[in-house]
């Protein structure tokens, strides 16, 4: 690839140069709530209904190992957050760390991550509302949040970080009291428990490891899809008002959050019920309170499940749109996308991105069933891509360091370099364990198509500047 950077097309860094057009709205209780928001969504309300029938409780240490790596890949990117905060994030730290041409292909990679993520969630809102409409067409709860969504999103980042805020602190707290509620049901019998409550059921049926180590890996890549979004932070920098002090505050409180909503609810769901016996493509948390007797509680956690992807989505719109501006700024993308309304906001980028979430709307309609799965899949792909790119981007920029070209920072990854080879042989793992699955393995296809794709557009734009400067 090394080739493909000999002759550099505009940077993604001179978008820096252009942040003046995006509004810093975003306060400090903004940017901790969307370090929250992005992460919590399909992936742990839906998808660990999946993870938990392929591993059963062996699912928590695929959430604990990947909650620590995920850390540690947040601990690099605030590094570089803090070093230079610019909407254009990883994007633009690859451009200037590994070369213009990983800077092009990351930045377009991550857009479509996002429009894939919000696909899914947007699946994901059409299934928890079956609960209630269980005749109810998958794609029109997904329209109405997409077109509720896109207007707060027009008007203002504040209002963004305002919609984000609440949407996540209806998780945080429901999810807090959803484990208080567990426990007081398992330690104390508190509104009756299903026959064999308790701990016990997290080693009573075939154990702790229910499926052996297979197991364990075949549901490592959902668990790791779950933690996607923590990445959306760096996105946020560009219009943070006190960077220094926000970012490194919520780069360091992700570690706690996933192993109290992740590994604390998972936790408390397979003690409440056997893990055999919860249904995998419904989503545990609704399962679980509806089991146990409650069923008012099961309806406010199906509400709060919908908040939850909602939430995902609103993140989606504001990652894709950030993205495609700070791409439009360095001529990457088309230059009329590098245009903010009188509000601030890069209208035409989200109306391009929100387009390309219709056609979600769209699939959920010609293809309910399936539309979901597909979109997982296709995120998970991307986002090994776009967490492998920070890794390398920060090891770059302790080369730089070291060399003195570049300015050390206070907030830094632990145990670097020898962090950042351990997260790459991670996702090196993951990447194998995709590739001998069946059912993910049509990721490796759709990527190998999207990336020799984008490498032949790169080196045509290379060709045709190259001849423009003649």
């Amino acid at each position: 690839m090394t080739a493909l950077s000999q002759q550099k097309l505009p940077s993604i860094n001179t978008a820096a140069a252009r942040d003046g057009g995006l509004a810093r709205g975003l306060q400090d209780r903004h940017v901790q709530f969307i370090a929250i928001g992005g992460a919590i969504g399909a992936g742990l309300f839906l998808g660990s209904g999946q993870a938990i029938s392929k591993a059963g409780p062996g699912l928590l240490l695929d959430y604990a190992v990947s909650g620590l790596v995920v850390f540690l890949i947040a601990r690099a990117l605030g590094e570089l957050a803090v070093y230079r905060p610019v909407s254009g994030s990883f994007a633009s730290y690859a451009d200037e760390f590994i070369g213009s041409w990983a800077g092009f292909l990351t930045g377009w990679s991550y857009w479509l991550n996002w429009v894939l993520a919000a696909i899914a969630e947007i699946s994901a809102i059409g299934i928890y509302f079956h609960y209630w409409f269980p005749a109810l067409p998958q794609w029109i709860p997904g329209l109405c949040a997409v077109a509720a969504l896109y207007g707060a999103n027009m008007i203002a980042v504040r209002l963004f970080g305002e919609i984000e805020f609440w949407l996540a602190l209806i998780k945080v707290i429901t999810i807090l009291a959803m484990i208080g509620v567990g426990l007081a049901i398992i330690l104390f019998g508190a509104g009756g428990a299903p026959s064999g409550g308790g701990f016990s059921n997290l080693w009573s049926h075939g154990g702790f490891f229910p499926k052996g180590l297979s197991g364990l890996f075949v549901a490592l890549p959902i668990a790791v899809f779950s933690f996607g979004g923590i990445e959306v932070l760096g996105l946020t920098a560009g219009e943070t008002k006190e960077p220094d002090q926000s970012l490194p505050k919520a780069f360091n409180g992700i570690v706690y959050r996933i192993f109290i909503f992740y590994i604390g609810a998972l936790t408390v769901i397979m003690a409440l019920y056997p893990w055999n016996q919860l249904d995998p493509t419904a989503s545990p948390f609704v399962a679980v309170f509806a089991r146990i007797g409650l069923p008012a509680s099961a309806a406010i956690i199906n509400f709060v499940v919908i908040s939850a992807a909602s939430s995902s989505c609103n993140t989606g719109m504001f990652g894709t749109s950030r993205m495609l501006y700070a791409m439009a700024c360095a001529k990457q993308a088309p230059p009329f996308l590098a245009h903010v309304n009188k509000r601030q906001v890069p209208s035409r980028c989200l109306a391009v991105s929100v387009t390309m979430m219709l056609v979600g709307v769209l699939l959920n309609y010609l293809v309910p069933s399936e539309i979901f799965a597909y979109a997982m899949t296709g995120v998970l792909a991307l986002l090994i891509w776009t967490w492998g790119i920070i890794v390398v981007s920060h090891l770059g920029y302790r080369r730089a360091v070291r060399a003195g070209a570049k300015p050390p920072v206070g907030f830094r990854l632990p145990g670097a370099p020898a962090t950042n080879w351990v997260v790459l042989a991670f996702l090196g793992a993951v990447i194998v364990v995709m590739a001998l699955d069946p059912g993910m393995r049509i990721a490796f296809y759709g990527a190998s198509v999207w990336f020799a794709a984008l490498i032949a557009i790169y080196l045509a734009r290379k060709s045709i500047n190259a001849r423009g400067s003649r």
